[in-house]
């Protein structure tokens, strides 16, 4: 960015010194009227039109869950859930999801950009899921599935705060023998429960 000038940003300082008759400015000021951040160099300059569509989060990262979290007038577009890019039809498919979809996804960003979308509660009402234990750790639910093992999964809130202040809950995935939360939690860092005892979380 230190080789760029600066476009639409530049508009108040091009409106303050506009002239009434032709001005070395008048190139500067006709980019700023269509144009973000721009790059002049020698024998090429790159620049590029204002996005029709920009959709952030609290925190400003692009998110958008009904189409392009990013889109320029050329049709070039960004697709985002919470600052983390997906696939435009992956963000199609959201609207038609069902429980028995986000259990088959293996890819654990993914299959939580799914829950989010699709809602918690929602989803442990409609699967069936129940819980089994809970304590300080968190809360262990289980859901029974037809001809495999069940499917069980740890609820935990992230102990660091979102830039938004709010702590993210997550939902992990353990052993379908676990038992107890502390069990649940202590497996994801490869311990034993009784050795999980944490003087300190961040």
């Amino acid at each position: 960015l230190l080789d760029a000038l600066l476009g639409q940003h530049d508009a108040p300082w091009l409106a303050a010194l506009e002239a009434d008759g032709p001005s070395p400015l008048d190139g500067p000021a006709r980019v700023c009227r269509s144009a973000g951040w721009w790059w002049p160099f020698e024998k090429a300059a790159v620049v590029c039109e204002r996005p029709v569509a920009l959709h952030r989060d609290e925190a400003g990262r692009l998110d958008h869950g009904e189409g392009p979290a990013l889109e320029f007038p050329d049709g070039f577009a960004l697709c985002a859930w919470r600052g983390m890019p997906v696939d435009r039809a992956f963000l199609e498919e959201l609207r038609t999801l069902t429980p028995q979809r986000i259990r088959a996804e293996e890819n654990a960003e993914l299959r939580r950009v799914m829950l989010e979308y699709y809602g918690y509660d929602r989803y442990l009402a409609d699967s069936g899921a129940r819980p089994v234990h809970r304590d300080e750790t968190g809360v262990l639910w289980r859901i029974e599935l037809d001809g495999d093992e069940p499917a069980v999964m740890v609820e935990v809130v992230n102990s660091t705060p979102e830039p938004d202040g709010t702590h993210r809950t997550y939902w992990l995935r353990v052993p379908p023998g676990t038992r107890t939360a502390r069990e649940a939690v202590a497996w994801t860092f490869g311990l034993g429960p009784e050795a999980y005892a944490p003087l300190r979380q961040t």
